[in-house]
Protein backbone atom coordinates (compact mmCIF):
# COMPACT_ATOMS: atom_id res chain seq x y z
CA UNK A 1 0.00 0.00 0.00
CA UNK A 2 2.05 2.84 -1.43
CA UNK A 3 1.13 6.12 -3.56
CA UNK A 4 4.68 5.69 -4.92
CA UNK A 5 3.74 4.30 -8.61
CA UNK A 6 4.87 0.51 -8.49
CA UNK A 7 6.43 1.33 -12.29
CA UNK A 8 8.60 3.88 -10.63
CA UNK A 9 9.66 2.00 -7.34
CA UNK A 10 13.35 1.17 -6.24
CA UNK A 11 11.65 -1.94 -4.92
CA UNK A 12 8.38 -3.51 -4.39
CA UNK A 13 7.09 -5.78 -1.94
CA UNK A 14 3.68 -7.57 -2.93
CA UNK A 15 1.16 -9.39 -0.94
CA UNK A 16 4.55 -10.55 0.74
CA UNK A 17 4.53 -13.11 3.91
CA UNK A 18 6.43 -14.73 6.19
CA UNK A 19 5.88 -17.38 8.04
CA UNK A 20 8.66 -19.22 10.29
CA UNK A 21 9.70 -22.82 11.00
CA UNK A 22 7.82 -22.86 14.44
CA UNK A 23 4.63 -21.88 12.26
CA UNK A 24 4.73 -17.97 13.47
CA UNK A 25 3.09 -15.80 11.17
CA UNK A 26 5.47 -12.93 11.46
CA UNK A 27 4.50 -11.14 8.30
CA UNK A 28 1.37 -11.24 6.52
CA UNK A 29 0.16 -9.72 3.26
CA UNK A 30 2.31 -6.60 2.92
CA UNK A 31 2.48 -4.37 -0.23
CA UNK A 32 5.00 -1.83 -0.18
CA UNK A 33 6.47 0.41 -2.79
CA UNK A 34 9.90 2.49 -2.19
CA UNK A 35 10.89 4.96 -4.59
CA UNK A 36 13.64 6.32 -5.23
CA UNK A 37 15.11 8.85 -2.72
CA UNK A 38 12.80 7.44 -0.19
CA UNK A 39 12.77 7.70 3.44
CA UNK A 40 10.26 5.28 4.62
CA UNK A 41 10.34 4.39 8.31
CA UNK A 42 8.54 1.12 9.96
CA UNK A 43 6.98 2.09 13.00
CA UNK A 44 5.13 -0.51 15.39
CA UNK A 45 4.88 -2.65 18.63
CA UNK A 46 7.82 -5.24 18.90
CA UNK A 47 7.14 -8.52 17.10
CA UNK A 48 5.07 -6.46 14.25
CA UNK A 49 7.56 -7.59 11.76
CA UNK A 50 9.42 -4.47 11.29
CA UNK A 51 13.11 -5.74 11.35
CA UNK A 52 11.27 -9.25 9.50
CA UNK A 53 10.87 -7.29 6.76
CA UNK A 54 13.80 -5.65 6.69
CA UNK A 55 15.51 -8.99 6.49
CA UNK A 56 13.72 -9.80 3.46
CA UNK A 57 14.19 -6.76 1.60
CA UNK A 58 17.64 -7.80 2.19
CA UNK A 59 17.92 -11.44 1.43
CA UNK A 60 18.39 -12.61 5.02
CA UNK A 61 15.33 -14.75 4.73
CA UNK A 62 13.30 -16.32 2.70
CA UNK A 63 9.86 -14.97 1.37
CA UNK A 64 7.15 -17.72 2.03
CA UNK A 65 4.82 -16.37 0.10
CA UNK A 66 4.20 -13.06 -2.30
CA UNK A 67 6.66 -11.21 -4.44
CA UNK A 68 9.52 -8.50 -4.34
CA UNK A 69 10.75 -7.06 -7.72
CA UNK A 70 13.88 -4.55 -7.77
CA UNK A 71 13.90 -1.52 -10.48
CA UNK A 72 16.45 -3.90 -12.21
CA UNK A 73 14.12 -6.31 -13.05
CA UNK A 74 15.45 -9.07 -10.48
CA UNK A 75 12.75 -10.89 -8.53
CA UNK A 76 12.69 -12.60 -5.17
CA UNK A 77 9.54 -14.55 -5.24
CA UNK A 78 9.55 -17.34 -2.84
CA UNK A 79 13.25 -17.77 -2.71
CA UNK A 80 15.87 -15.14 -0.55
CA UNK A 81 17.86 -12.64 -2.57
CA UNK A 82 21.11 -11.45 -2.27
CA UNK A 83 22.76 -8.70 -0.69
CA UNK A 84 24.63 -6.87 -3.55
CA UNK A 85 26.12 -4.03 -3.96
CA UNK A 86 23.31 -2.11 -4.63
CA UNK A 87 22.26 -2.62 -0.62
CA UNK A 88 23.45 -1.33 2.66
CA UNK A 89 22.70 -2.56 6.03
CA UNK A 90 22.93 -1.08 9.26
CA UNK A 91 22.09 -3.10 12.30
CA UNK A 92 21.04 -2.34 15.99
CA UNK A 93 24.28 -2.72 16.98
CA UNK A 94 27.78 -1.27 15.26
CA UNK A 95 28.77 -5.51 14.91
CA UNK A 96 32.63 -4.35 14.07
CA UNK A 97 35.35 -6.49 14.09
CA UNK A 98 37.10 -5.41 17.05
CA UNK A 99 40.52 -6.58 15.95
CA UNK A 100 40.38 -4.06 12.95
CA UNK A 101 41.07 -0.69 12.92
CA UNK A 102 38.19 1.59 11.57
CA UNK A 103 39.16 1.63 8.00
CA UNK A 104 39.67 -2.10 7.77
CA UNK A 105 36.38 -2.19 9.15
CA UNK A 106 34.78 0.07 6.62
CA UNK A 107 36.72 -1.66 3.79
CA UNK A 108 35.23 -5.12 4.82
CA UNK A 109 32.43 -5.00 2.40
CA UNK A 110 34.42 -4.49 -0.99
CA UNK A 111 37.41 -6.52 0.65
CA UNK A 112 34.75 -9.81 0.57
CA UNK A 113 33.70 -8.30 -3.60
CA UNK A 114 38.01 -8.74 -4.19
CA UNK A 115 38.58 -4.71 -4.28
CA UNK A 116 42.31 -4.39 -2.89
CA UNK A 117 42.47 -1.88 0.41
CA UNK A 118 45.01 0.53 -2.12
CA UNK A 119 42.33 0.61 -4.47
CA UNK A 120 39.66 0.76 -1.64
CA UNK A 121 41.08 3.42 0.24
CA UNK A 122 39.66 6.97 -1.84
CA UNK A 123 36.25 5.59 -1.27
CA UNK A 124 36.86 4.62 2.56
CA UNK A 125 38.10 8.07 2.98
CA UNK A 126 34.93 9.45 1.33
CA UNK A 127 33.14 7.16 3.26
CA UNK A 128 34.23 8.37 6.68
CA UNK A 129 34.07 11.98 5.66
CA UNK A 130 30.54 11.52 5.46
CA UNK A 131 30.08 10.34 9.09
CA UNK A 132 32.79 13.05 10.21
CA UNK A 133 35.08 10.48 10.96
CA UNK A 134 38.19 11.04 8.83
CA UNK A 135 40.75 11.57 11.89
CA UNK A 136 39.77 7.90 13.36
CA UNK A 137 40.85 5.86 10.23
CA UNK A 138 43.25 4.24 12.21
CA UNK A 139 41.85 3.53 15.25
CA UNK A 140 40.29 0.54 17.15
CA UNK A 141 36.48 0.12 17.60
CA UNK A 142 37.23 0.12 21.40
CA UNK A 143 38.62 3.71 21.77
CA UNK A 144 35.19 4.86 20.19
CA UNK A 145 31.99 6.03 21.78
CA UNK A 146 28.68 4.25 20.81
CA UNK A 147 27.58 7.21 18.87
CA UNK A 148 31.51 7.14 17.07
CA UNK A 149 31.23 2.80 16.45
CA UNK A 150 27.24 3.43 15.36
CA UNK A 151 29.15 6.13 12.49
CA UNK A 152 31.52 3.83 11.63
CA UNK A 153 28.75 1.02 10.62
CA UNK A 154 27.30 3.88 8.36
CA UNK A 155 30.12 4.50 6.93
CA UNK A 156 30.76 0.41 6.38
CA UNK A 157 27.26 0.54 4.77
CA UNK A 158 27.43 3.31 2.72
CA UNK A 159 31.19 2.28 1.26
CA UNK A 160 29.52 0.46 -1.88
CA UNK A 161 27.48 3.49 -2.81
CA UNK A 162 24.45 1.60 -2.02
CA UNK A 163 21.06 2.87 -3.63
CA UNK A 164 18.70 1.32 -0.83
CA UNK A 165 19.93 1.71 2.86
CA UNK A 166 18.32 -0.55 5.55
CA UNK A 167 18.49 0.27 8.80
CA UNK A 168 17.08 -1.46 11.71
CA UNK A 169 17.03 0.22 15.05
CA UNK A 170 20.44 1.84 14.32
CA UNK A 171 20.35 4.90 17.17
CA UNK A 172 17.91 3.17 19.71
CA UNK A 173 21.14 2.17 22.18
CA UNK A 174 22.14 5.92 22.14
CA UNK A 175 21.29 8.88 24.81
CA UNK A 176 19.23 11.44 23.12
CA UNK A 177 21.70 14.19 22.23
CA UNK A 178 24.37 11.96 20.10
CA UNK A 179 20.43 10.26 18.63
CA UNK A 180 19.06 14.02 17.23
CA UNK A 181 23.16 14.60 16.16
CA UNK A 182 23.09 11.12 14.32
CA UNK A 183 19.25 11.94 12.82
CA UNK A 184 20.75 15.56 11.69
CA UNK A 185 23.43 13.72 9.99
CA UNK A 186 21.57 10.69 8.24
CA UNK A 187 19.74 13.49 6.53
CA UNK A 188 22.32 15.34 5.69
CA UNK A 189 23.73 12.55 3.64
CA UNK A 190 20.91 11.21 2.48
CA UNK A 191 19.65 14.36 0.90
CA UNK A 192 23.52 14.78 -0.55
CA UNK A 193 24.01 11.03 -1.60
CA UNK A 194 20.18 10.78 -2.81
CA UNK A 195 19.88 6.93 -1.68
CA UNK A 196 16.61 5.42 -0.10
CA UNK A 197 16.16 4.25 3.10
CA UNK A 198 13.66 1.89 4.76
CA UNK A 199 14.40 2.59 9.11
CA UNK A 200 13.01 0.47 11.63
CA UNK A 201 12.35 2.76 14.78
CA UNK A 202 9.98 2.10 18.22
CA UNK A 203 10.29 6.45 18.60
CA UNK A 204 7.29 8.16 16.96
CA UNK A 205 9.06 11.43 17.15
CA UNK A 206 12.37 9.98 15.21
CA UNK A 207 10.19 8.59 12.31
CA UNK A 208 8.15 11.72 12.15
CA UNK A 209 11.70 13.94 11.94
CA UNK A 210 12.99 11.57 9.46
CA UNK A 211 10.80 10.33 7.07
CA UNK A 212 8.72 11.33 4.09
CA UNK A 213 6.68 8.03 4.50
CA UNK A 214 6.03 6.11 7.69
CA UNK A 215 4.48 2.64 7.30
CA UNK A 216 2.63 1.67 10.73
CA UNK A 217 2.54 -2.14 11.18
CA UNK A 218 0.59 -4.15 14.12
CA UNK A 219 1.12 -7.30 15.19
CA UNK A 220 -0.01 -11.05 15.67
CA UNK A 221 0.37 -11.46 12.78
CA UNK A 222 2.89 -8.44 11.86
CA UNK A 223 1.11 -6.35 8.76
CA UNK A 224 1.03 -2.85 7.56
CA UNK A 225 -2.08 -0.99 8.92
CA UNK A 226 -1.57 2.56 7.95
CA UNK A 227 0.79 4.85 5.88
CA UNK A 228 1.30 7.74 6.95
CA UNK A 229 2.99 11.00 4.62
CA UNK A 230 5.31 13.90 6.38
CA UNK A 231 4.68 16.51 3.55
CA UNK A 232 7.49 18.48 5.19
CA UNK A 233 10.40 19.99 3.06
CA UNK A 234 14.52 19.02 3.92
CA UNK A 235 15.99 19.71 5.68
CA UNK A 236 14.57 19.46 8.50
CA UNK A 237 15.70 21.04 12.20
CA UNK A 238 15.25 22.59 15.50
CA UNK A 239 12.84 24.72 14.16
CA UNK A 240 10.50 21.86 13.01
CA UNK A 241 11.18 19.49 15.94
CA UNK A 242 9.74 22.56 17.53
CA UNK A 243 6.67 23.30 15.04
CA UNK A 244 3.23 23.16 15.64
CA UNK A 245 3.67 21.11 12.34
CA UNK A 246 5.53 18.65 14.08
CA UNK A 247 3.60 17.77 17.39
CA UNK A 248 0.67 17.76 14.78
CA UNK A 249 2.11 14.72 12.94
CA UNK A 250 3.49 13.10 15.73
CA UNK A 251 -0.15 13.31 17.40
CA UNK A 252 -1.62 11.88 14.08
CA UNK A 253 0.99 8.99 14.12
CA UNK A 254 0.56 7.82 17.83
CA UNK A 255 -2.80 7.98 17.15
CA UNK A 256 -2.22 5.21 14.59
CA UNK A 257 0.12 3.43 15.90
CA UNK A 258 -2.22 3.41 19.62
CA UNK A 259 -4.58 1.38 16.62
CA UNK A 260 -1.52 -0.66 16.11
CA UNK A 261 -1.24 -1.50 19.56
CA UNK A 262 -5.40 -2.88 19.86
CA UNK A 263 -6.04 -3.94 16.72
CA UNK A 264 -5.07 -7.77 17.31
CA UNK A 265 -7.31 -9.20 14.94
CA UNK A 266 -7.58 -9.88 11.42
Amino acid sequence: MSSTDSTAALVSLRNVSKRFANGTLALQGMSLNVGEHDFISFLGPSGCGKSTALRLVAGLTRISSGEMQWSTGAAAGQGAGKIDRDLGFVFQEPTLMPWAKVFDNVWLPLKLTGVSRDAAAPVVKQALEMVGLSRFADVYPRELSGGMKMRVSIARALVTRPRLLLMDEPFAALDEMTRIKLNNDLLAIWREHRFSVIFVTHSVYESVYLSNRIVVMAARPGRVIDEIRIDEPYPRGEAFRTSSRYNAHCQAVSQSLHGALHDVDH
